[in-house]
């Protein structure tokens, strides 16, 4: 047995959660918050047969896409900020981290 715990940010939740229902996959969801970009995500987890973990894997690939956002760095912490001028600067943010944990044992009650 297997625990999938997969962290995607919060615009692919919906569509992801809505996949896995589709799929015969069971989950449950946790509100968490990137370090670093301060943003808003979800963490999966999912409990599996370890035969089952690739099938989970093509979900979540499929519902969670990598996608490019401007985001402001924040000013420096020491020093002055009198000449800091933050300009925007492009990440890539979204897409899923994925971590499959072996499960020795599981109880449903």
């Amino acid at each position: 047995m297997k625990m999938v715990m997969a962290v995607v940010q919060d615009k692919d939740s919906n569509r992801l959660s809505n996949a896995l229902i589709q799929s015969g996959f069971r989950s449950t969801k946790l509100a968490s918050t990137g370090g670093f970009l301060k943003a808003g995500n979800t963490t999966f987890m999912i409990g599996m047969e370890d035969d089952r973990v690739s099938e989970v894997f093509v979900v979540i690939r499929n519902n969670c896409k990598v996608r490019d956002q401007l985001v402001t760095p924040v000013s420096p912490m020491g020093g002055t900020t009198d000449s800091y001028i933050p300009f925007p600067v492009e990440v890539q943010v979204g897409g899923a981290t994925v971590f499959v944990l072996p499960i020795e044992r599981f109880e449903h009650f």
